[in-house]
C-alpha cells in the first residue's frame, strides 16, 4: 500500500544506504527491488509501498521506523494489523479454509518473527503472525491428536511473539487474550518447560495491572511444579528465567527479601548455562546482571546508587537481544534521572532509542523520563525537545 505517507522515503533511503556504505545497485539486489526502481524511489519519483520499504530495511540492517515519516506513521502501520489478527483469535479453533505449508516451512517462518520479537521489530511482525497464526491454526487441527504437539510449540512462539506487538502498544485486553491462547498451545505441547514460559509471559498482565503481589504468587506456583534440581540448559535457564522476573515484580510489589531471595536463585541459575535464548526468553550472567538493575529501580530510591555503582561502566553485549538491550538503557536511564544524572539519563535514552527504536518509542517510562528531562532543562538542546516529541513525552 502506498499513500502520501511515504513522500520524502526516498531520502532516508538513500541516507541510511551512504551509511551502510552500499551502491543503490548493491542495494537494489539486496533487497530485491530492480535498480531503476531504486533510483526513482531515492529521486521521489515513485512512492513505497510498505512490502519495498520493509525490503530496503532488512536489506540495509536497520528498523524500518528509520525510513517512515511522521510521528504516528510505524503505529498506524501496527494498530491497522489489530483487527485481522483479533479475527483469526477469534476462530483459533475453526481456523478458515486455506493452503498451509509443511512443518518444516512452518518452523522456519516461525523462527523468523522470532527473531522479529527479540530484535522489537514489531512492524514486522503486525504484518506476518495474523497469517502465520492462521495457518498454524489450520496444521494443528488438521493433523491427528497424537501429532499436534509439534505444532503446538509453534503456535506458542507465534502468539508470544503476537503479544509483543499487543502488548507494547497498549491493547492489553488483546494481549490477555493472546496469553491465555499461548496457555492453552502450551498445554497442547505436552511440554511443561513450555507451560513455564507461559507464566513468564502471563507476569506482562500483572505489571500492567499494578497486580504485583498475584503476579508474584502466580510465577512461584510455576516454579513449585518445575524441577527444583534442573540439569540440562533449557529447564536450568527456564527455571532461572521465572526465578528473575519473580526478583523484579516483587520488588514492585515492596518485597525486599522476596526480592533478594528470588534475585539469588536466579543468579547461582545463570553462572550454571552461557547467555543464550531459551525457549524465546533470554538467559544468562549478563542478562542476570541487566535485572539486577531492574531490581534496584523497582525498590526504589535508596537502592538506585548502589545499583549504579554496581554497574559502571559495564555495558550488555552486542550479541543480546535488541529489546532487552535497549530496555537496560531505559532502566538506566530512570536510575541516572532518580541519581541527579539529568545528562547521563539522556544519554542512556538516545542510545536505547538507536538499538530499538520501536521498542523505545512505546515504553512509558520513556515518555514520563523524557517529559521530566524537558521540564528540568527547559533551555538545553533541541535535541531533547526533539526526542520528547518523537517519544510523545507527556501524553
Amino acid at each position: 500500500m502506498y499513500t502520501d505517507a511515504s513522500a520524502g522515503a526516498g531520502k532516508r533511503i538513500a541516507y541510511q544506504r551512504r551509511l551502510a556504505r552500499l551502491t543503490q545497485q548493491e542495494l537494489a539486489r539486496t533487497a530485491g527491488v530492480a535498480l531503476g526502481t531504486a533510483r526513482k524511489i531515492e529521486r521521489g519519483e515513485r512512492g513505497v509501498g510498505e512490502g519495498v520499504s520493509d525490503a530496503i530495511a532488512a536489506a540495509l540492517g536497520i528498523d524500518v521506523a528509520c525510513l517512515l515519516p511522521g510521528r504516528d506513521r510505524a503505529d498506524d502501520r501496527v494498530h491497522r494489523a489489530m483487527p485481522e489478527l483479533s479475527a483469526v483469535l477469534a476462530t483459533y479453533d475453526m481456523p478458515e479454509d486455506g493452503p498451509t505449508r509443511p512443518l518444516s516451512q512452518l518452523r522456519e517462518a516461525v523462527a523468523e518473527v522470532v527473531t522479529w520479537r527479540l530484535a522489537a521489530q514489531y512492524v514486522h511482525i503486525s504484518r506476518q503472525v495474523p497469517g502465520l497464526l492462521a495457518e498454524l491454526g489450520r496444521a494443528f487441527h488438521g493433523a491427528p491428536t497424537k501429532c499436534r504437539a509439534d505444532t503446538a510449540e509453534l503456535l506458542v512462539a507465534a502468539y508470544r511473539a503476537a503479544d509483543a506487538v499487543a502488548y507494547k502498544y497498549g491493547a492489553y485486553d488483546l494481549s490477555a487474550r493472546l496469553i491465555d491462547l499461548m496457555r492453552w498451545a502450551a498445554a497442547q505441547s505436552e511440554n511443561p518447560l513450555l507451560e513455564a514460559a507461559a507464566a513468564y509471559t502471563r507476569t506482562e498482565m500483572y505489571f500492567a495491572a499494578g497486580a504485583h503481589a498475584i503476579g508474584l504468587r502466580a510465577l512461584e506456583r510455576a516454579l513449585d511444579v518445575l524441577p527444583r534440581r534442573p540439569v540440562c540448559p533449557v529447564a536450568v535457564a527456564t527455571r532461572g528465567a521465572l526465578h528473575m522476573r519473580a526478583a523484579v515484580i516483587a520488588a514492585r510489589a515492596g518485597e525486599e527479601g522476596v526480592a533478594f531471595a528470588h534475585a539469588a536463585e536466579a543468579r547461582s541459575l545463570a553462572a550454571r548455562v552461557p547467555e543464550a535464548t531459551y525457549q524465546g526468553t533470554g538467559f544468562g550472567p549478563a542478562t542476570m546482571r541487566m535485572h539486577e538493575l531492574s531490581v534496584a529501580v523497582s525498590l526504589g530510591d535508596g537502592f538506585v546508587r548502589r545499583a549504579l555503582d554496581a554497574i559502571g561502566s559495564w555495558a550488555p553485549p552486542n550479541g543480546l537481544a535488541a529489546e532487552r538491550r535497549s530496555g537496560f538503557y531505559i532502566e538506566l536511564a530512570r536510575a541516572q534521572l532518580w541519581s541527579g544524572q539529568p545528562d547521563q539519563a539522556f544519554a542512556s535514552l538516545r542510545t536505547a532509542r538507536r538499538i530499538a527504536p520501536q521498542h523505545t518509542r512505546e515504553h512509558m517510562w520513556v515518555r514520563e523520563d523524557a517529559a521530566t528531562l524537558r521540564r528540568l532543562k527547559r533551555s538545553d538542546a533541541e535535541s531533547l525537545s526533539k526526542f520528547a516529541e518523537w517519544c510523545r513525552a507527556g501524553e
